[in-house]
């Protein structure tokens, strides 16, 4: 163990073997590591720190003298053991000290030098048994009487430390100051009052590795061991690189280009790319500019700018291009006004009993109060769509009350909500999306019960954000139970309780520009079962002619209501025949337009960068392969955005050269 350190001014002393006894014990420094070990005549197991240990053979009494097991000791005082069978001598150490026993012998070597044991070590069934007095003198333990027992007490020895930590991690050549911070221990508490450094710099000048070490004097003249830290010093973070290249040197006009994006950085550490005027072809001759710029993790950045060439050659118009190339959720330029060109289909929509309460009028809240009322059972669905005008804070809730004399379960079977948001078409976009996404997930949204007489918020996730002066909130949910219920939209001051607060509230009047009401067939199937796709053809959804708007009541006032723009409506589209190769799209005809659609199944967002701006554009929602398809399409359309819309299907140019 370090504490036998004092054994190596043995050296200095005669090569004559030499009584243990003659030299004193060997003192420990005061430390936290303290060692009990207590050992029972007969008894093979030894107590460590109240835990036992077992040892090869039991403490024995021969010739006045008590013996243990070396490899029991070992085991304990963290000695590794080992046996040359040439010398047939066994070895115990512990990296710095060494024992040499040898069976039969008083003499010890204690690394090299020859001390005199209390009596000769021997072997017992195979065992090494040494004195217990000769291992306490060697390894500096106490030896009392406890009781009839023997009990060996210890310390680890602690040694005076000069360890150091080197800041901060990351250290760049010629830039970054290093600090050292001092960490070192003295187990006695003294001072240090020297210290000798190898290696250290406050500014490393050039990249490499470096070893840093320092050694420390104590006010009593002793030097500890050198204690060393090794440091990567990396070149400054530079600049990262940006470049890319093309697949052409030389483009026709509508000819797809293929950008690749070769940018690099000393560290590898490009966290964002900017393109400017990167399109996927260009539809002018002559030579377009093209700029990448890239920001490593520091914030550095770099562009590069190339020159793309476009032929007088034309290869595909802008918009045969979109078609080929534009995949579901982008959009591509298209000529607004030619779309009215194409053949408008005719159909008879089917509608079908759903309940739909739409709560959208007044539109601009500006005070508390009941925005809607009204007594339903079954199924029913809502859309609630304001934004706030008054300049403070306010929640929308809705309240579910059971008149009943039995008690009312309601489930919630689909639920959507978005913002509130500064952007109307944002609010309503992710209200859309994923209240239709809920469908996939059907009875996960909870379900309330209401005894007789009592009043309970539905949703209260709905409302635990406030909305904030010119915010838009948007929400949509389905219901289902089979007793009455009465539903009231209240919205509120956004530190009150709605329930409390219920009785002080007026019923808000229509702003005569928008809709509320309970509309009963709205849910609608469209079913087409000619071929599309072979020619330029567009459906009309939303403009109240062709697809005509629902009518409802106005439970609040009795009147008789239009659902204007169909706002809440489910729409079903059945498509049995799409012809192979076909684009069908949306086109916005009375402004921007965004939402989402579920195509066979999958969600499609219009569109998932962006929104359609205007009429000169197409939000691609599916494209048929090279086979005659079944195509469906579940939607309603978004609060938020402009109507109506047109979805048009298109037939895909087939590729040239």
């Amino acid at each position: 163990m370090k504490s036998f350190k004092s054994l190596k001014s043995f050296v200095a002393l005669s090569m004559l073997a030499v009584p243990l006894s003659a030299f004193p014990a060997v003192v420990t420094a005061e430390g936290t590591g303290a060692h009990q070990l207590q050992l029972q005549k007969n008894s093979a197991v030894m107590i460590h720190n109240g835990e036992q240990v077992q040892a090869a053979q039991p403490i024995i009494f021969k010739d006045g003298a008590s013996f243990a097991p070396l490899t029991g000791f070992a085991k304990v005082f963290g000695y590794k053991t080992s046996y040359i069978p040439e010398t047939k001598e066994s070895i115990a150490t512990n990296g710095e000290i060494e024992y040499r026993f040898v069976p039969g012998s008083a003499v010890i070597k204690v690394n090299g030098e020859e001390v005199t044991s209390s009596g000769p070590v021997h072997i017992l069934n195979g065992s090494l048994m040494v004195p217990i007095r000769t291992w306490s003198q060697l390894s500096g333990a106490t030896l009392s009487l406890v009781g009839g027992d023997m009990v060996l007490k210890w310390e680890d020895a602690e040694e005076a430390t000069a360890e150091f930590e080197v800041q901060p991690s990351r250290i760049y050549a010629g830039e970054t100051t290093v600090s050292y911070i001092d960490k070192a221990t003295h187990p006695k508490g003294l001072t240090f009052i020297d210290e000798l450094w190898q290696g250290r710099e406050d500014v490393f000048m050039t990249p490499g590795e470096y070893t840093i070490t320092r050694t420390l004097m104590d006010e009593e003249g002793v030097w500890t061991e050198p204690y060393s830290v090794t440091i990567k010093v990396e070149l400054p973070n530079q600049p990262p690189v940006a470049d890319f290249t093309t697949d052409k040197t030389e483009y026709r006009m509508g000819e797809k280009i293929n950008y690749t994006d070769t940018s690099t950085d000393d560290n590898d550490d490009i966290v964002d790319a900017k393109w400017t005027n990167q399109k996927n072809a260009f539809f002018e001759a002559g030579t377009h500019p093209v700029t990448l710029e890239v920001k490593d993790g520091e914030g550095l950045t770099n562009s590069i700018t190339k020159y793309i060439t476009v032929t007088n050659e034309v290869l595909y118009t802008r918009e045969e291009f979109g078609r080929i190339y534009t995949q579901p959720g982008d959009l591509y330029d298209t000529t607004g006004s030619a779309v009215l060109d194409y053949r408008s289909l005719d159909f008879t929509p089917i509608d079908q009993p759903a309940q739909m309460i739409r709560s959208n009028s007044p539109e601009t809240l500006t005070e508390p109060g009941v925005v809607y009322d009204d007594l339903v059972r079954g199924d029913t669905r809502f859309l609630i769509y304001n934004d706030n005008g008054a300049q403070r804070n306010f929640k929308i809730y809705v309240l579910a009350t059971n008149n009943n004399s039995s008690k009312v379960d309601i489930d919630i079977t689909a639920y959507g909500k978005g913002g509130p948001h500064q952007y109307s078409t944002n609010a309503g976009k992710m209200s859309t999306l994923r209240y239709l996404n809920s469908f996939a997930d059907p009875n996960s949204y909870g379900s309330l019960t209401l005894a007789p007489g009592e009043t309970k918020v539905v949703l209260p996730e709905m409302s635990d954000i406030s909305i904030k002066p010119a915010q838009v909130f948007s929400s949509y949910f389905d219901v289902s139970h089979t007793a009455n219920v009465r539903y009231r939209v209240v919205v509120v001051e956004e530190k009150d309780d709605p329930i409390q607060t219920l009785p002080m509230l007026r019923n808000l009047p229509v702003d005569n520009k928008h809709t509320r009401g309970t509309f009963t067939a709205a849910d609608r199937v469209i079913e087409l079962n000619q071929l599309l796709g072979a020619d330029e053809s567009r459906l009309v959804i939303g403009d109240g002619k062709i697809d005509n708007y629902l009518y409802g009541i106005d439970a609040m006032t009795g009147n008789l209501m239009l659902n204007i723009g169909n706002f809440g409506v489910i729409y079903k589209l059945v498509l049995p025949r799409v012809a192979p190769n076909t684009v069908i799209g949306l086109n916005a005809r009375g402004g921007h337009y965004t939402g989402g659609f579920i195509v066979n199944g999958e969600m499609v967002e219009v569109t998932k960068y962006s929104i359609l701006k205007d009429s000169n554009q197409v939000g691609v929602l599916h494209r048929t392969g090279n086979t005659e398809e079944k195509v469906e399409i579940l939607f309603t359309l978004a609060s938020g955005s402009n109507l109506p819309i047109n979805m048009v299907f298109l037939p895909i140019p087939a590729e040239r050269p």
